[in-house]
């Protein structure tokens, strides 16, 4: 089935919002105004426009420490975002869980985790709890390369399998979990590539590829939907970006130049919009609209962060879980 334009279009808007935020904390993060780590999502912005593309607003996503992508793309508020990054009370987590605990309830987005693989074991009770409440949802896990190394992702699929239930796991693989690559961690494919293809729908995609992921993801979440069971999608990518931080602060040696700038020249960002351009699913005046819409979108979001009011001495007593 081929994705119409409109859906193709709204691909790109996803993928271009997320990366102008994304640049825009970059250029200011040495400002020291964000008082919180930040681990960028620049070159991995496909993964998360099509996946949440396939979602409705009341399926739920669990997310891991790179997380802005996730939670623009499920339909997060970006106000309440920034104003979490500089750690104000109007912040998504009321100024106390900063870049690596975004959530956002109402679009879905139930929260994301600094733990490797924190949200896996999350996410597939997620699944179950629709599954038992026979509710019409679908649990999406997003995590790392290096979260795949944690025993809690063969426990939760192997659990998923055995119930059958609607979750669908996405791997990012960006090669590379901090400073170590994937191939001196991992041996050969992720297991679960030849998982019992009746319990497990995997599938192993070039993640650059936004309508490869649309589809995939769109084949994945029916399946969840129709109570065939669990899905393993391993999205191939780059973190252009260092780990953490702006590019200053990325630690020089463990990467090499040419395989940033190869990458680079895979941008999935620019390759999407040059073809969308070039098949004339868009023109250059609409495409310059939208620039200058999602421009003025981030400038109120981050002057709304610097006008918010940090937490007061007497929010650490609220939101509390106690019996």
């Amino acid at each position: 089935m081929s994705l119409t334009a409109e859906t193709r279009r709204g691909l790109l808007r996803t993928m271009l919002r997320i990366r102008r935020v994304q640049e825009r904390i970059e250029s200011e993060y040495l400002k020291d105004e964000m008082k919180t780590p930040v681990h960028l999502y620049i070159g991995q912005e496909a993964i998360a426009a099509g996946v949440c593309a396939t979602l409705r607003t009341d399926d739920a996503i669990n997310s891991n420490h790179r997380s802005h992508g996730h939670y623009l793309a499920k339909g997060g508020d970006l106000k309440a975002m920034m104003a979490e990054l500089f750690c104000r009370s109007t912040g998504c987590s009321k100024g106390f869980g900063g870049s690596m605990h975004l959530v956002d309830v109402a679009h879905g987005n139930l929260g994301t985790s600094a733990i490797v693989g924190g949200g896996i074991p999350i996410g597939t009770g997620l699944g179950l709890a629709y599954q038992l409440q026979k509710l019409d949802r679908v649990s999406v896990v997003f995590f790392g390369d290096g979260a795949a190394d944690e025993g809690t992702l063969y426990e939760s699929l192997n659990f998923a399998m055995l119930k059958k239930l609607p979750v669908v796991y996405v791997m990012e693989n960006n090669g590379w979990a901090v400073c170590s690559p994937t191939l001196t961690r991992q041996c050969g494919e992720n297991v679960f590539h030849k998982g019992a293809p009746d319990r497990l729908f995997s599938a192993k995609i070039d993640g650059n590829d936004p309508e490869l992921v649309y589809e995939t993801t769109r084949t994945a979440v029916e399946r969840a939907r129709a109570g065939e069971g669990p899905s393993f999608i391993e999205c191939v990518t780059y973190r252009i970006l260092g780990h953490a931080g702006c590019v200053s602060q990325d630690p020089k040696g463990y990467r090499d130049p040419a395989e940033i700038e190869a990458w680079r020249g895979r941008c999935p960002v620019c390759a999407y919009q040059v073809k969308l351009l070039t098949e004339g699913v868009l023109d250059a005046r609409t495409l310059a609209e939208a620039e200058l819409e999602i421009a003025a979108e981030i400038d109120a979001a981050f002057d709304f962060a610097r006008q918010s009011p940090l937490p007061t001495a007497a929010d650490l007593h609220k939101n509390l879980f106690c019996e």
